[in-house]
Formats: C-alpha cells, sequence, structure tokens
C-alpha cells in the first residue's frame, strides 16, 4: 500500500466546488508522480463511469474511481472538502473524497487493497479520524495503515480529540490494510482471505467472514438467537461496473447489518479481483439471498429457488438493514424465485450482457464459428503450403498417398503434407456453420449446423453457404426448443429428436430452397474477383488493408481476413484470391511491426510498458499476429488506429499493385518463400510499417503535456521530476 498513496497525493484542503473540479484536483497530483499518462483521457474515463451511478456514500464520502489505460499503476489520492462536494449521495455532500485509479489490467493483489479500503470507509471511527488529521503525510500514513492514529493527531496538533475513538480508528485501520498488504502476490483464489482479515480488524464481534463455512459460524454479539436456536441465514452477492469500491463497500454493510441483526450473511464478492464462488452447500442451507448489483450476476442460476431481493448495488451500502428485513419476510411468506435451470443459456448468452440486442447477438454468432475455423485455416493452409514448397505447384495432381507413397522421396512427402491440409481445409465450411449453430443453441445445434455446412460444400456454395446453414440451423432448434414436450420424451430429445428433426429441415432447405442461389451468389463473388485487375484491385487492397488495421483481430479484421481465406480454401485457387490472400496478411503486419519501430526510434514517447511491449511486437509482427499493437492502440486509439489504417492500405494496395501472391492463409515473413513476387511484397510492408511509424511519431510528438503536470526537473517538484525520468510520457 506504501506505493498507493504517499503525501504528494493528499490535498486536506480541497478548494473544489464540483466533483469534475474535484477529481481534476487530485488527478493532478497524480499526473505530476507520472501515475497518470493522459489527465483528459483518466477523467473521461471516470467521467463515464460517474454516469453510469453516482459515487457519493451516506457519510459524506466521495469515491469516483475507475479502470483506465491511462493509469501506470494502481494509486490512491484522498482530498478533504470543508465546503463539501455534491457527488450525488442522499444526505448531502462529501468532504472525504477518494480519487481511486486502476490499471485497466490491474493485479489482484493491489485491488484487493483498494478493496480493503472501501470496507474500511464504513467504519465511522476510521473516518473520523481523516477528518481530525491535520498533515497530509499523516493521513497518508492513516490510510495505509503504517503508522498508529496518535502520531497523525500530533501531527496535526489536535487537541480534544477522543483519544480512545482515534486509536480505534488506527487500529482497525491498520488491521485492514495490513492485512491486504499481505495479499501482495496472492491469486484470486485468496481475495476471500484478505477480505475475511479486513472485516475481523474493523469490528470485535466473531461473525463468519465471506467464504467461510456456514458451521463455523458464531453467534452475533447483538440480537443474537440462543444457543439451541438456529440463526438466519443469508447469502449474497455484490458487484458493481467496476468491481472496485462499492462491490465491497456494500459487502462490509451488509455483513455490520447482519451482526447487529442476529443473522449470518456470507458475501460473494464479483469485483475486478475475480470471484470466488461460494460453497455449495453454504447456499443450499441459506434461507435467503440478497443482489446487491449493477452489473449481471454470474452464474446466477446457482442461487434459484430461494426467497430473493434483487437491488442496486448503493442500496446494499444505505439500507443494509431493510434488505435483509425484505428477505426475511419473503421468507416467511414461502417466496421464491424460480430461476433458470444451472447450465442455463447458449454459449454465447453465458459470455455476454444481459439485454444485448440482435445486432449484438448475430455478430457473436457469427464471430463464434469463425474463432472455431481459424485453426483449420492455418493448419490446412500451412500445410498445403509447405506442399507447394517442397514439390512444386504440379504436386497437386499427385495420386493419394494411400497408394503410392515412397518413405525416400521428397515429392512422396510433400503429397502427403498437401493432402492433410487439404482434408484439414474440407472441414472449413462445416465447422463454421457448426459453430454458428452451437454459439446460437448450444450442443443441440452442433449435429445439423455441421450437416448444413456440409451441404454447402458439396453444391459449392462456400462461405457463403455456410454462414446461412449454421443461422438456419441454430434457428430451426432454438424453435424446436420452445416447443412444450411431453415430460416422458424429454430424455431422448437431445439424442435423438432434436438432431433428426433439425437435420431433415435444414438439409431440405438447404438442398432445395436456399443453396442454389446462395451457390449462384458465391460463384458470382468468384467471377468477379478473377476479372479484377489494375485500378480495382489496388483499390480492393487498400480496403482490405484499412479493415484489417482497423480493430486489429476484432470482427472487421476478421470479416477481411475470412473474406480472403474463403478464396484460397479449395484445391485449385484463382490467382486473384491468392493476391488477396497476400494483400491481406500484409496488412495485418503493418500494426504491430509499426509500433515496435516507434517505440524504438522515440522511445521517449512512450511508457516504459509500452516500450517492452514493443519488444514482443517485433516478433508478433513478423509472425502476422495484428493483436500485438492492441496495447498501443487501447492506450492511445485516435492516434494509433488511423495511422495503423493509413499504413495498412497503402501496404494492401501496393502489395496488389505488384501482384504478390500467396497460397498459405498465415505465418508472415515465415512463408516468405512460398510467396509470389517476395521482394516487392517485402517492400510493400516495409512502406507500410514506415509510414505508420511517422504518422504516430508525429501525432504523439504533436500532443501537449495534461494540465496541471510539472516538467521535469524544475525545481518546484523534485519527486515529480524522478516519477517522470522512470515513467516517460508523451511530450
Amino acid at each position: 500500500m506504501s506505493d498507493m498513496i504517499t503525501a504528494d497525493l493528499v490535498d486536506l484542503d480541497l478548494s473544489a466546488d464540483t466533483k469534475e473540479a474535484a477529481a481534476r484536483a487530485l488527478a493532478e497530483r497524480m499526473v505530476a508522480l507520472g501515475r497518470v499518462t493522459d489527465l483528459d483521457g483518466f477523467l473521461a474515463d471516470v467521467a463515464a463511469r460517474e454516469a453510469q451511478m453516482p459515487t457519493g456514500l451516506d457519510g459524506g464520502i466521495g469515491i469516483p474511481h475507475c479502470r483506465s489505460e491511462h493509469v501506470t499503476e494502481p494509486t490512491l489520492a484522498f482530498g478533504r472538502s470543508a465546503a463539501g462536494v455534491d457527488f450525488g449521495a442522499p444526505d448531502g455532500p462529501a468532504d472525504l473524497i477518494f480519487l481511486i485509479a486502476a490499471p485497466a489490467g490491474a493485479d489482484d493483489a493491489h485491488l484487493t487493497i483498494l478493496s480493503s479500503l472501501a470496507r474500511q470507509l464504513m467504519n465511522a471511527e476510521f473516518t473520523g479520524a481523516l477528518r481530525s488529521v491535520g498533515d497530509a503525510a499523516a493521513a497518508a500514513a492513516l490510510i495505509r495503515g503504517d503508522a498508529p492514529v496518535a502520531d497523525a493527531e500530533g501531527a496535526s496538533g489536535a487537541s480534544g480529540a477522543g483519544e480512545g475513538g482515534s486509536a480505534g480508528a488506527g487500529s482497525a485501520s491498520e488491521g485492514a490494510m495490513g492485512a491486504a498488504s499481505a495479499a501482495q502476490g496472492a491469486s484470486t483464489d485468496s481475495v476471500a482471505s484478505s477480505v475475511a482479515a479486513s472485516a475481523d480488524a474493523a469490528t470485535d464481534s466473531t461473525a463468519s467472514a465471506p467464504g467461510a463455512s456456514v458451521e463455523d459460524a458464531s453467534a452475533p454479539a447483538s440480537g443474537a438467537p440462543s444457543a439451541d436456536e438456529r440463526p438466519f441465514r443469508i447469502v449474497a452477492v455484490t458487484s458493481c461496473p467496476t468491481g472496485i469500491a462499492h462491490t465491497y463497500m456494500a459487502a462490509e454493510s451488509l455483513e455490520n447489518a447482519g451482526r447487529e441483526s442476529g443473522v449470518e450473511v456470507v458475501v460473494e464478492t464479483q469485483g475486478s479481483a475475480g470471484f470466488t464462488r461460494l460453497d455449495p452447500a453454504v447456499i443450499a442451507a441459506a434461507d435467503g439471498v440478497i443482489f446487491a448489483h449493477d452489473v449481471p450476476v454470474r452464474e446466477k442460476e446457482r442461487f434459484a429457488g430461494k426467497p430473493t431481493v434483487d437491488v442496486g448495488v448503493k442500496a446494499g451500502i444505505n439500507r443494509p438493514g431493510e434488505l435483509i428485513s425484505e428477505v426475511r419476510g419473503k421468507a416467511a411468506r414461502g417466496e421464491v424465485t424460480a430461476g433458470a435451470p444451472a447450465g442455463r443459456g447458449t454459449p454465447v448468452e453465458r459470455a455476454g450482457d444481459a439485454g444485448e440486442g440482435y445486432g449484438t447477438k448475430l455478430r457473436k454468432w457469427l464471430m463464434s464459428g469463425v474463432s472455431y475455423m481459424v485453426p483449420f485455416v492455418a493448419a490446412g493452409g500451412l500445410l498445403i503450403a509447405l506442399g507447394f514448397a517442397i514439390g512444386g505447384y504440379e504436386i497437386k495432381t499427385a495420386p493419394s498417398v494411400m497408394d503410392h507413397f515412397v518413405w525416400t522421396q521428397t515429392d512422396s512427402w510433400a503429397a502427403l503434407l498437401f493432402q492433410i491440409g487439404g482434408v484439414a481445409f474440407g472441414f472449413l465450411v462445416p465447422v463454421l456453420a457448426g459453430y454458428i449453430a452451437y454459439g446460437m443453441a448450444d450442443r443441440p445445434g452442433l449435429v445439423p449446423g455441421f450437416v448444413g455446412g456440409m451441404i454447402a460444400s458439396t453444391i459449392n456454395a462456400g462461405f457463403l453457404g455456410g454462414l446461412v446453414a449454421g443461422l438456419l440451423a441454430g434457428g430451426v432448434v432454438m424453435a424446436i426448443q420452445r416447443i412444450n414436450i411431453p415430460a416422458v420424451l424429454r430424455g431422448i430429445m437431445p439424442v435423438v429428436v432434436i438432431p433428426l428433426i433439425s437435420s431433415a429441415i435444414v438439409g431440405f432447405l438447404m438442398f432445395v430452397v436456399v443453396g442454389k442461389p446462395i451457390a449462384s451468389a458465391q460463384k458470382g463473388m468468384t467471377d468477379w474477383l478473377n476479372s479484377l485487375s489494375g485500378s480495382n484491385a489496388i483499390l480492393l487492397g487498400a480496403l482490405l488493408g484499412l479493415m484489417m488495421c482497423f480493430d486489429l483481430g476484432g470482427p472487421v479484421n476478421k470479416v477481411a481476413y475470412t473474406f480472403a481465406t474463403a478464396g484460397i480454401a479449395v484445391s485449385s485457387p484463382s490467382d486473384s484470391a491468392m493476391k488477396i490472400m497476400a494483400a491481406v496478411m500484409a496488412a495485418g503486419m503493418v500494426p504491430p511491426l509499426a509500433m515496435a519501430l516507434a517505440t524504438t526510434v522515440r522511445g521517449k514517447l512512450f511508457t516504459e510498458t509500452e516500450r517492452e511491449n514493443g519488444k514482443a511486437a517485433w516478433v508478433l509482427g513478423a509472425s502476422f499476429i495484428s493483436e500485438g499493437a492492441i496495447p498501443f492502440a487501447a492506450a492511445d486509439p485516435l492516434r494509433v488506429i488511423p495511422s495503423s489504417m493509413v499504413g495498412g492500405a497503402i501496404t494492401g494496395a501496393l502489395s496488389m499493385a505488384f501482384s504478390a501472391t500467396l497460397r498459405a492463409p498465415h505465418g508472415g515473413i515465415f512463408v516468405v518463400p512460398l510467396i509470389g513476387n517476395p521482394f516487392l511484397y517485402l517492400i510493400a510492408i516495409a512502406v507500410g510499417v514506415c509510414v505508420t511509424t511517422a504518422l504516430v511519431v508525429v501525432l504523439k510528438g504533436m500532443r501537449k503535456p495534461a494540465p496541471g503536470a510539472v516538467s521535469p526537473g524544475t525545481a518546484a517538484d523534485p519527486a515529480a521530476a524522478t516519477a517522470d525520468a522512470k515513467q516517460p510520457v508523451a511530450a
């Protein structure tokens, strides 16, 4: 915790009159220490989080917080306002303001520490000590828990403070932060134990900690039932959009309210550090459930069939006693939640968010099929390409290796590789269709999906036929699953009835209804590609280059890549199809290689982490892994993505203009021997990389220093100079 907050990150006389001004004042301190690289970008992330739900809490507390790509390390800044700042709390302005900044990929141990702080804020003695401390260093030490409160009060010169209360706050703070600090280097599974340590330090009761078994829980000190009476048991889940503060404050509030009312409350916190699932035995023994959340509860079906109260996370913080009374009332009336049976929902639904639109689901269904297809493309394509490299292009006319294979002949090995690759390529369309249907309807969609995909291959409907077959298969299975089936037949539905009926319907539609038009459309597209030449081909190369670099492995990138691989996924691809494949791979190599070059020639424009990522980007780019540029695009999308798109478009256009061809769907520079016109092909890549590098360097160099940042080396803030030297940011 010592590196997360220092005296430089404390403002005991915060003069801001709005929450935006308060956040900016505290964020400027983070910028000055090199903890935040882009002030405006970070504040935009804070505002976006604030727009989801106000961060003001009862008791005069404001906790603006966010996870941001502009944060270099987990940081906490504290401000105390005499006039108060409105953060949307029901009871009025906040005078204690904590700005929590976590990197997008913050590690579990740091997030555990932040969660412990969130729990401590529910301790009135701790907040009282913060209101009385008069020295920034003492306030930082109090929050860290590495100094007694008496020392903080001595530094402030405050008199008349209740010594016992202050000491209690100090010990509570020290225990909570110390326990959390002990979690450094711990795995996600240790979150529950760290939280338990925080709770134990903050109270003298012997209530059970989150994640403990119900049988081990002690009776509450206040309002407890008799020794022979079983207490009412509640399991709860808390979560918020960022999973840093409200998640753990709601948990602490519910636990405290449970102790006061003689109820055993066991909480599962689904926070940024992951979550440890409650023991199924604990859930089974519970008499009621409380969901205090602002994001979907993960694996919610575990809690089905019990009296349930479902509210927002702030209700868990502000009125926990009411929630406990409400769930006890539902239990007394016998009101239970039906819920969904365990495992319900398709793979896409289980991975997605509640309330997703049809367009989003359609994209995920299609990407489900593409993601399972790509390994077949890579393996089959590279095997075919190796066969060509060893035996020449005439190897495609070789007899089957089942009939003729000579161990000592190179051509036999080339034919073997080519024919294995051809078999792998034969799975492309069935796998595409099968896993689109799987994304829609889970395992029952696999059989009709594969059948429809195989039919698409048989009638030469190609990838378009596979897409349609997969969607048809998924839709048919989903329709069958909506039919109310007698209980006696449900056992044979997934094994016999659904595969039989859905395969018959999909087969009929593909053979008789939609197959022929799709095959004609596929042939028309192939003929159009074969007719491309001159400026049309160059424009197509530029368009594919733009798509490859737009989202760096995302849906648009995958559309361009699938379009290219569809052309070469045949035994005798056309020259135009191989030119398209070459242009797509060349453009996809540009962003990571350009970021690697930029971090080499102008390293001072990048953070230390980005410079390390730049070293890896050399290998990723050379291997045609566009995702190597994602860390740079996520940190600075407005400069990196447009620059990458320009370079990718130029490379794609040049590759088409140079008539470079490629039979392999993957491999980067490692398949250069298989490329037609390899020297010009490498020139096209080099030109695009140089253009993107130049644009990124120029755009980052034009960026002005964030307001509030202190120039390195100034006498006014030597600490900032040291931090800036350690963690360079864009000029």
